[in-house]
């Protein structure tokens, strides 16, 4: 099943700054994502890379192309031209943004931030916090700092927290905007196996790697990208 396609989609950004200029982020995008693939962007700083995810959860408007959704009920929906509401609710209920930056409120405890995930999902509040420790314990969040707030973390502490935040309660696509750039070896090979079994699951996913090891692992499809102009 086809869960993503994306078609001829381009995006200039005006630069107020320099008179309204317009400069292009990226052009002539074209792929296609199945139920449980991995595709990964792969192209240099300034390629669009996280241009492209922005715009595929329509963070940015698209300038021109199609990005053709999917959904659960066999439906399909054109992201680039949805409403305000429409996206909305698909970010509600199928599809998931991970970026490496934790924001979440203040004095709220580590376990609270990934267990409401969960809790949104319908499952028991006692069920997700056991489940949000188990995943956080994976993850090398030390227990004594469960019941904390993140934001007195360390950068990678922090980033490990968003992922658990991102994955523990998985929609049907996850865009992943470099989810492990803090992140030592041995936690990335962590968050990728927690990944690989997202997959098996049918978890659709688009995401960006540092590491290229990783990305080789876990991803099915690599899109490369140049640099544009």
């Amino acid at each position: 099943m086809i869960r993503l396609e994306v078609k001829n989609l381009n995006k200039s950004f005006k630069v107020h700054t320099r008179g309204g200029i317009e400069v292009k982020g990226f052009e002539n995008i074209n792929l296609e994502v199945r139920q449980g693939e991995f595709l990964s962007l792969y192209g240099p700083s300034g390629a669009g890379k996280s241009s492209i995810l922005k715009t595929l959860f329509r963070t940015y408007t698209t300038s021109s192309g199609e990005i053709i959704f999917h959904k659960d009920n066999g439906k399909t929906i054109d992201i680039s031209i949805a409403s305000e509401s429409e996206i909305l609710n698909l970010r509600k209920s199928e599809i998931g943004y991970v970026s490496q930056f934790l924001q979440i409120l203040p004095r709220v405890s580590a376990v609270d931030v990934v267990s409401e995930q969960l809790v949104f999902k319908g499952e028991s509040e006692d069920v997700s916090r056991v489940k949000a420790k188990e995943l956080l314990d994976y993850l090398s969040i030390r227990e004594e700092l469960f019941d904390l707030s993140p934001l007195t973390f360390s950068g990678g502490e922090q980033q490990r927290v968003n992922i658990a935040k991102g994955i523990i309660a998985p929609k049907s696509l996850l865009l992943l905007d470099e989810p492990t750039a803090s992140l030592d070896k041995t936690n990335t090979m962590k968050v990728v196996e927690k990944l690989k079994v997202l997959k098996e699951k049918g978890v659709s996913m688009v995401g960006i790697f540092h590491d290229l090891e990783a990305m080789e692992v876990i991803s099915d499809k690599i899109y490369k990208l140049e640099r544009v102009g």
